[in-house]
């Protein structure tokens, strides 16, 4: 039998480096990564596959170790990239787990939006409308989709503290999404980002933003209830999932009186 760790293959039949051992990068390979990011690799197909589902807890470090035939330390790193990444959480005590977007922290990423007074003000989603349509030109390059296929447009109000604060109008791909109606959306109680999660196995990443300051057009002052012309922040958001993929176009028009945009860079 070989002993050679450098020849390891893991259960998912792909080879993974061996610890310690130099090897040379495949001749068809222009780069190579160092063996974390191989075993962040292999990880990050786990959690695409549903190996682990959101809010479950993975395997202890040193059972992965075992599984990839490395060190605890290379597992370790490839975590702690992974909770960099919101992919996973680590709870002290407890171990870590598949992020959700039912916690808190997750909601706090996508919806950026915070009150002068630095309260926490409850928001409550009203929808509007939700139907299946063909995709216009605009959206299919942005879903990555060809034109006219076929996708899901949602239209909801959010109102804090009673006042009406955010249009959203959200696309999603259509043969993702099959079967997202009005009704089941009005059924679920949570955030929008949790249902795709648990309900259409599509868990948000990421998401590439572009804001702006717009004047309100009649149609969007008219459902925000401001005056036509009325200064609104506009934001235009691509989420991705994994493999960066994008499943949703978002566009956003915010009313900031009393409130900002945070984004935290780092």
């Amino acid at each position: 039998m070989n002993s050679n760790p450098a020849n390891t293959t893991n259960p998912s039949g792909q080879g993974v480096a061996g610890e310690g051992v130099p090897t040379a990068p495949p001749a068809t390979s222009p780069t190579f990564s160092p063996l974390y990011q191989q075993i962040k690799g292999l990880i990050t197909q786990s959690l695409e596959s549903g190996e682990w589902k959101p809010g479950e807890i993975i395997p202890s470090e040193v059972e992965l170790a075992a599984r990839y035939k490395v060190s605890q330390g290379t597992v370790r790193k490839a975590i702690d990239e992974l909770a960099a990444d919101n992919l996973l959480v680590r709870r002290q005590g407890k171990g870590t787990f598949v992020a959700t977007h039912n916690e808190d922290r997750a909601q706090f990423r996508f919806l950026r939006l915070l009150a002068d007074d630095g309260a926490e003000h409850p928001h409550v989603s009203r929808l509007l409308e939700c139907r299946r349509l063909r995709a216009s030109a605009d959206i299919a390059r942005q879903l990555d989709l060809k034109p006219a296929d076929p996708v899901v447009l949602i239209k909801r109000l959010l109102q804090f503290d009673g006042e009406v604060t955010v249009l959203d109008e959200i696309w999603l791909p259509g043969a993702v999404f099959r079967g997202l109606t009005l009704e089941r959306l009005s059924e679920y109680k949570g955030p929008l980002y949790a249902m795709f999660e648990t309900e259409f196995g599509t868990r948000m990443i990421r998401a590439t933003e572009k804001i702006r300051a717009v004047a309100a057009e009649p149609s969007v002052a008219d459902l925000l209830h401001v005056p036509a012309g009325f200064p609104l922040l506009s934001v235009e958001r691509v989420s991705y999932t994994y493999g960066d993929r994008p499943v949703e176009v978002r566009r956003g028009w915010y009313v900031t009186t009393g409130y900002y945009y945070q984004n935290d860079l780092s």
